[in-house]
């Protein structure tokens, strides 16, 4: 009923905020877990324990809004692991999420970020991204925010497990405080989901209309039957599937490598450094204590040609690719790399060092990641890259998150943050809707979330996708072109510090 013509039929006396807030508290309860009675019967069922899944469950009990939904988690790996997890400084994971300062206000308003181990976060106010082709560049040094007099943070390195944590722990949290009545936030791990279909109207009389309500049922036999069925479960999202939502996009035909790295020393700046190479670009993200993280975008072949190098080559071809030029990097993978007997790390040491007595590094000491020292024993790993977007976020009782709804390139850092957005503007919409009574799987609740987030994740995905085509070829007019847009925009301080809010954001 319009909130509007409710108040104009009720007696002057009851007319005011007091008397509308009981109504709408009923309404909310009549259209959330008040109609989830029935055992394997839930108002959310959220599939994927990934940060995007975990941090979605925890921000719903979180709210006193939606606390009162009944939810549950399904993962089918094992999460016992992440629960119990006791992190070692001298090891670091090697999937690390660069994440913004507005997906850590989320955190904190949520009040993960508390469980967060901090010391194994590290914090960068300073980018150094350069072309590898012309060597044109641009700087990102630490801005003054204005607002707060502190230095502009541009992001926090953080590990995925170690947000994956933050978010059990304070999870188990809120479901110890819960008060009498409000059922807790159920993880089904280690269970996986075998098929999802659309459950049947009951033929008793007056039973709960389950008609159109998801059904995922797992390969344990278990169904689970849904009134809004959130799908967080990856770019090969079978709730997406079972919405019959198409994803749009395309391969890249190039593999991220990932690894975690040791420095020669502990670096003394708060600086993230990305070099664009043919094959793609290649970035070092600080970590604590003497670590960092490296990501590699790059050919399948050169994909796997890294990860099968033996580790002191490996480190001394990453600093290699942070100096040489395209004709000498070309030199090593085709002519030292492809060696029928192989090659000793002393012996690509030495050519290095040759090399590099020929190739002029221009403050090299602030301009340029600390060499590389050893990569950690069992970091290497790589993964396909792909732009993919689907048509629509929302279907009938079902919402998709995180890489479900869109993937990208990982170049400029976005994916988990998009992931988080996608979380904290659907929550908004369901508080809306239940706190107006709305059936919160209809589209009628859900499709604001969409609206919000689309639009503005599309623009991610296209600007991303364009700077990786543009960067992805020496063909000489183009390099001429991004070089002279590149050194344009590093001589205006004005036009950095708003692509620096917008990165942050």
């Amino acid at each position: 009923m319009n909130r509007f013509l409710l108040k104009a039929t009720l007696p002057k006396p009851f007319a005011g905020r007091y008397y509308l807030r009981p109504v709408a508290q009923r309404l909310a309860r009549h259209y959330s877990s008040d109609a989830a009675q029935g055992a394997d019967v839930y108002d959310l069922v959220i599939i994927g324990g990934g940060p995007a899944g975990l941090t979605l469950a925890t921000a719903l009990k979180n709210s006193p809004v939606t606390r009162n939904l009944k939810t549950i988690l399904v993962e089918g790996s094992d999460i016992s692991p992440i629960k119990k997890w006791e992190p070692d400084m001298e090891y670091f994971e090697n999937r690390v999420s660069s994440l913004t300062p507005r997906s850590v206000r989320f955190l904190e308003k949520i009040g993960a970020w508390n469980h967060i181990h901090q010391e194994r976060v590290q914090s960068y106010d300073d980018m150094r991204v350069w072309d590898g082709v012309s060597d044109a560049r641009i700087e990102f040094a630490p801005f003054i925010n204005e607002e707060s007099g502190d230095t502009w943070e541009i992001a926090h390195m953080v590990e995925n497990k170690n947000l994956q944590f933050s978010m059990l722990s304070r999870l188990a949290e809120l479901n110890n405080a819960l008060p009498e009545g409000v059922m807790p936030t159920e993880i089904l791990d280690k269970s996986r989901v075998k098929a999802i279909t659309t459950g049947e109207k009951p033929s008793t009389d007056g039973a709960l209309d389950l008609s159109g309500w998801p059904v995922v049922e797992l390969e344990d036999g278990r169904k689970l039957t849904t009134r809004l069925l959130v799908g967080a479960d990856g770019a090969n999202s079978p709730a997406r599937s079972f919405a019959g939502i198409e994803a749009r996009g395309w391969d890249y035909n190039r593999f991220g490598l990932v690894a975690t790295v040791r420095l020669e020393y502990e670096d003394f700046r708060t600086a993230a450094f990305q070099r664009f190479l043919k094959t793609g670009p290649i970035a070092m993200l600080p970590m604590p204590n003497g670590f960092a993280s490296l990501v590699w975008s790059c050919t399948p072949e050169m994909a796997k040609v890294l990860k099968g190098l033996p580790g002191d080559v490996f480190t001394v071809l990453v600093n290699a690719a942070f100096r040489l030029g395209p004709v000498d990097i070309d030199y090593i993978f085709k002519h030292m790399l492809t060696r029928p007997d192989g090659v000793t790390a002393a012996e690509l040491q030495d050519e290095l060092d040759w090399r590099l007595e020929n190739t002029p590094l221009v403050d090299e000491d602030n301009n340029y990641p600390i060499y590389v020292e050893t990569v950690q024993e069992g970091s290497r790993a790589a993964f396909p890259l792909k732009m993919k977007h689907a048509d629509t976020y929302v279907a009938d009782r079902v919402a998709l998150v995180g890489d479900a709804a869109h993937t990208t390139h990982p170049l400029a850092g976005q994916g988990l943050n998009m992931g988080q957005q996608d979380v904290e503007s659907l929550v908004g919409a369901l508080e809306v809707a239940a706190t107006r009574g709305l059936d919160i799987g209809s589209l009628l609740a859900i499709e604001p979330y969409w609206a919000d987030r689309y639009f503005a994740n599309h623009l991610k995905l296209g600007v991303v996708d364009k700077l990786h085509k543009i960067y992805s070829t020496d063909w000489e007019p183009v390099v001429q072109l991004r070089s002279f847009g590149l050194n344009l925009i590093n001589n205006l301080d004005f036009v950095k510090r708003e692509l620096m809010k917008q990165a942050s954001n």
